[in-house]
């Protein structure tokens, strides 16, 4: 079979383009990133409506992690929410997680509020101060009929 160079440059060329889309994406998925790079933390929340696996962690507006995972405990009822962390980001172990919203019509994420203590979070740790998403319905129910009843607090 005869080659045309034309061919063949054509050829390296669509190949030489999939490698580079397959580094690209090994890149922004952090495929084959190392260890020390990310650290993970646990948050229970009593209500994790409006987050989801891959919803921000943000610290001061700042986007520092992700949902990566997130389950019912059977034992305690809660969410618990596992936070893969940027490696750099060095949290007081007294920190607060609390779901919130991004605005009306905004989606929600996990913000943290770090403390003052002078230890930090180490990988694998649970956050113990979280507050879960604050149901918008509800609110507007309050209002509507003046009362208080139906609070879950």
């Amino acid at each position: 079979m005869a080659e045309n160079p034309t061919e063949v440059a054509v050829g390296a060329g669509v190949i030489a383009l999939a490698f580079g889309f397959l580094v690209y994406a090994g890149q922004v998925t952090g495929f084959g990133a190392s260890a020390p790079d990310h650290y993970k933390l646990t948050a229970s929340f009593r209500s994790a409506e409006g987050i989801s696996t891959g919803t921000d962690v943000r610290l001061a507006g700042v986007k520092v992690g992700t949902v990566s995972g997130l389950d019912l405990n059977r034992d305690t009822f809660r969410a618990e929410a596992q936070l893969t962390l940027d490696g750099d980001v060095l949290l007081p172990d007294d920190t607060a997680a609390m779901i919130s919203s991004e605005g009306l019509l905004g989606g929600n994420f996990v913000e943290l509020v770090p403390g003052g203590s002078m230890f930090n979070f180490e990988d694998g740790q649970v956050i113990a101060d979280t507050q879960g998403s604050v149901s918008l319905i509800n609110l507007l129910l309050k209002f509507v009929t003046g009362s208080d009843e139906g609070s879950a607090e």
